[in-house]
């Protein structure tokens, strides 16, 4: 059967360095480096993540695997995508993993901080992109956890996508919307006040509509709503705009500390946004009202927000999908203690869905503990050295070996250097939003550098085609809508 092999589909399988391009560092962390590359068959540009060490912490390796397995499952357009994860050398022995996204330009902290003439157009399209994601992310029965401007990644277009499923939760069982955890959860501004202190030891997908909802008006002001330096700080700043809660929404907290101290804060009225906010569209100050609602049972959900009359004229039903529940077998590793062989054994197996042939003798017993190729990730691991050492574009290292050391019981024909360009990432099913074309006089918008595009510019055309329209609408219906230039993208800090 092996003989019988494709030398093409063998090629995509194991020759993979050459399928990237490595060209910049573009990020470091705790997590790793992420450079941007360039895909040799489609031209395309994409991230790979190189993750370090992974198995050196379980729990660590617990993250990373249900991050990618989430990702795996949740295909929208406005969720990151993996396009693609690198084979390990050895089954057994692996410490490090490579995966490819689609490449993003910044994130959505990035554009507040640089972006102060950001408009209500803006505002209204960015907010509707993170509740329609919501809104399929919680048909999954799954929790975000962690939403905040740094998890969102937005390019010039306008585009946003949610990523970093590291801290995200699948609820099983009959009643997927109450679910007990005790581990950290979310950034404390964005953490919703059920979360400050533990005080429910059940929450529900309300706790990412609060985060979507301190997102919002960050947008809107270009602060913080809720920038606590500790949870009581936290508790005092949310009070001090919401008012006191009522009785009865103290008597349901659980964590005793938490009630005594929300009961003997002195009476405070909630302050009026169009208040607090005067030159803020009414109509998103309700919206906001409700996403921020101290008790949970007050705030809408995904779907219910995207009804709202604020996104009148923009929302569209058929551009809104939601997804099957995951199933709780997918995620079982959830529920016993793994050891960190457990832990590979499992992230090795999530890797092989990107690779089908292999995946194929996985699973009908083929032992892969010894086999080794021609390692992509070696050659991958000297470039990343070399970018970290030397920042900026450099040119690619040659390659130290192309297929001499290949298992010959594995080669079934000549090499062709001229292969064809059915790369596994054209097989990537990707869910996009339909084009609409939609045609409306452009307004004020802020241009890739920052500075503003007026109606007179607008009118004039170039190459024969007609300026991008900005408004959240045109953003969203327009059939190029890669042709806007609304966000300010300036260097990495």
């Amino acid at each position: 059967m092996i003989q019988n092999m494709p030398f093409n589909d063998f090629f995509t399988e194991y020759g993979e360095t050459n399928l990237y391009e490595i060209q910049e560092v573009v990020g470091k962390g705790s997590y790793g480096v992420v450079a941007a590359a360039v895909d040799t068959h489609t031209g395309e540009k994409v991230a790979i993540k190189k993750i370090s060490d992974i198995f050196e912490h379980v729990s660590e390796a617990n993250r990373i695997l249900r991050e990618i397995k989430l990702l795996r499952f949740l295909k929208h357009p406005d969720i990151v995508q993996i396009k693609h994860i690198m084979l390990p050398p050895c089954r057994r022995e692996f410490k490090d993993i490579y995966v490819v996204f689609e490449l993003m330009e910044t994130d959505l902290h990035h554009v507040i901080k640089t972006n102060d003439n950001l408009t209500p157009g803006h505002h209204q399209f960015f907010l509707y992109q993170l509740l329609r994601a919501l809104k399929y992310i919680h048909s999954a029965h799954v929790f975000h956890r962690d939403l905040k401007p740094k998890n969102i990644l937005a390019n010039a277009d306008c585009k946003l996508k949610i990523c970093d499923f590291g801290l995200a939760r699948v609820a099983f069982g009959d009643s997927p919307s109450a679910v007990f955890w005790t581990d950290y959860v979310a950034t404390r501004w964005y953490r919703a006040p059920e979360l400050c202190g533990s005080f429910f030891s059940r929450y529900t997908p309300a706790i990412d509509i609060w985060s979507i909802g301190c997102i919002f008006a960050e947008l809107i002001t270009g602060k913080p709503l809720f920038p606590g330096k500790n949870v009581i700080h936290e508790l005092d700043l949310i009070t001090d705009l919401l008012g006191t809660p009522s009785a009865e929404a103290i008597s349901r907290i659980r964590n005793e500390k938490a009630r005594r101290y929300l009961s003997s804060l002195r009476k405070k009225p909630p302050v009026s946004l169009t208040q607090k906010f005067p030159n803020v569209d009414p109509m998103a100050l309700r919206l906001l009202q409700r996403l921020v609602a101290f008790d949970p049972r007050d705030r809408p959900s995904a779907d219910e927000a995207l009804r709202d009359p604020y996104f009148h004229g923009l929302a569209n039903v058929e551009d809104e999908p939601s997804t099957q529940p995951i199933s709780k077998f997918e995620f079982d590793f959830e529920r016993r203690k793994l050891t960190k062989d457990d832990a590979r054994e499992l992230i090795y197996r999530e890797i092989l869905e990107y690779h089908p042939q292999m995946l194929q003798e996985y699973l009908r017993g083929v032992d892969q503990i010894h086999f080794m190729y021609p390692s992509g990730v070696d050659q991958f691991k000297q470039q990343f050295v070399h970018l970290e050492g030397y920042p900026g574009k450099v040119e690619r290292p040659p390659l130290i070996r192309r297929y001499a050391s290949l298992p010959r019981e594995r080669v079934c024909a000549p090499i062709d250097e001229d292969r064809d360009d059915d790369s596994e990432s054209k097989n990537l099913n990707v869910v996009a939003i339909p084009p609409r074309p939609y045609h409306m006089t452009p307004k004020k918008s802020v241009d890739i550098v920052g500075s503003e595009v007026s109606n007179t510019t607008s009118k004039t055309k170039q190459n024969g085609r007609k300026n991008a329209c900005y408004s959240a609408r045109c953003l969203l219906r327009s059939s190029s809508i890669s042709a806007s230039k609304c966000i300010g993208v300036e260097g990495a800090d």
